[in-house]
């Protein structure tokens, strides 16, 4: 008997998650030998609802399967929270290289005993940058007075007012409208969600701010997951291997093609001086450190200890070129 599989979206045709999720239908195609199918809305803003529907919808059981990104659950599952740890990502490989270790599968864990969700995958959601309609932005005295939209997250927006910023939530689905309209100074997203959404037509400014790594969460429902056979789950986790690393893959592809596209047509970059990046550090510290205190101790030592490793590989790669330099 064939399993129809229900998955939603809320992105376009060029977007990395639509070609995560058309390459994960391909391989799973192959893997159940076509005891699979997958029921593929692209993007259910396009019939009236909020991109953020996905989430009731998947954890009703109405869709099987949704890509969201981790922050809309950080209520419900605290420990999401350490990528949202602004202006402390780590780099993309250490970021990936934790979550397909120990540390995701107790993340997991953590997202399957407090939700009605099964994790199956950890994508890439895009190094989260500022766009600004006004000028570029290079301290937070920059920031006083703008109105910026940011994900409907309360430790984004008390970040952001902290440097200066006065946040609004505006689901992703209207988001293009209110930057058209001028409803908003400034936003932060991927460089890909602001090509794709075409938000850089009216915000001419980016600053390569890099504030978050963000990390997609690929959701399936956990009770229609456990009544699939045997066979079938390991042909989605198998499938979802090979989409998963083909995702993130085109990701760090679409950034340089999103970054070429934009400045091609007029948009400015500004990329920030340690010195200055240091002042949004300074002035978000506060704010993240309150974060801190709510995360699991083993977890947020498993993080930490990440961290560690990218700032001395960083070092490391600087010593190394101004060696070589000199």
């Amino acid at each position: 008997m064939t399993v129809t599989l229900k998955f939603g979206g809320y992105q376009g045709d060029q977007s990395v998650h639509t070609l995560g999720v058309l390459a994960f239908c391909d391989a799973l195609e192959r893997h159940s030998d076509g005891e699979v199918r997958v029921d593929f809305e692209q993007n259910i803003s396009a019939s009236g609802r909020q991109a953020s529907d996905l989430l009731s919808m998947t954890e009703s059981g109405t869709l099987d399967a949704c890509y969201f990104s981790s922050s809309y659950l950080t209520k419900r599952v605290p420990d999401l929270g350490l990528f949202d740890q602004h202006f402390l990502a780590p780099d993309r490989p250490q970021t990936f290289a934790m979550l397909d270790g120990a540390f995701g599968k107790q993340l997991a864990a953590k997202v399957e005993s407090q939700t009605g969700y099964k994790v199956m995958g950890y994508w890439d959601n895009g190094l989260r940058h500022i766009t600004s309609a006004k000028g570029p932005i290079r301290s937070p005295d920059d920031c006083r007075g703008m109105t910026i939209r940011t994900l409907a997250n309360e430790d984004h927006q008390r970040v952001f007012r902290s440097l200066g910023f006065d946040p609004v939530t505006i689901d992703v689905s209207d988001l293009a409208d209110a930057v058209e309209a001028r409803r908003v100074d400034a936003q932060e997203n991927p460089l890909t969600n602001t090509y794709n959404f075409g938000l850089h037509k009216t915000h001419s400014h980016v600053v390569l701010t890099k504030h978050l790594l963000g990390v997609a969460l690929v959701l399936f429902n956990k009770d229609n997951f456990a009544s699939w056979s045997k066979s079938v789950q390991k042909a989605v986790s198998a499938a979802l291997q090979e989409a998963t690393a083909k995702q993130r893959h085109a990701a760090v592809a679409d950034d340089m093609s999103c970054a070429k596209n934009m400045r091609e047509q007029g948009v400015e970059f500004t990329n920030l001086l340690p010195e200055e990046r240091a002042k949004f550090v300074a002035a978000s510290r506060d704010e993240v450190a309150m974060m801190r205190t709510i995360f699991d101790a083993g977890l947020l030592e498993l993080f930490d200890q990440e961290l560690t490793k990218t700032a001395t590989g960083s070092r490391h790669q600087n010593e190394q070129r101004s060696g070589k330099s000199e």
